[in-house]
């Protein structure tokens, strides 16, 4: 991209203010993602922007709002998936306590029908 007359320090500090900006918890596929972050750094520390192909994706997704509602919504922010994955989670344990029960419930079902000395037919 190019080079900079800032010191290590001075990247830091510019790295440290533009974080306060970029939070993960801020992340938007197509407003604020990585090449957002990389453009604004790039146009600090050099005095320009990535390449414009970098992000033409996301530009034109932003563009269009019905791209964006075509794409899952668990892709497009940190909140989004940590609630999809949260909602798989529950369903899991709710199919294991399912079995788990069901599996129970049989077991004491079985050893009611059967009598010591005697075999049963399932």
């Amino acid at each position: 991209m190019g080079s900079t007359d800032f010191t290590e320090d001075d990247i830091e500090r510019i790295v440290e203010e533009l974080g306060k900006e970029y939070k993960g918890n801020a992340y938007h596929l197509m407003h604020k993602n990585c090449n957002h972050f990389s453009s604004a750094i790039s146009e600090i520390l050099c005095g320009k922007e990535i390449p414009r192909w970098v992000n033409r994706l996301a530009h034109f997704s932003s563009c269009i709002p019905f791209l964006q509602s075509c794409l899952p919504k668990e892709w497009l922010t940190p909140a989004a998936l940590q609630t999809s994955v949260s909602q798989e989670l529950q369903e899991e344990l709710e199919e294991a306590d399912a079995v788990t029960s069901t599996t129970a419930s049989a077991s004491t079902s079985r050893s009611a029908l059967t009598r010591p000395g005697h075999h049963t037919k399932l």
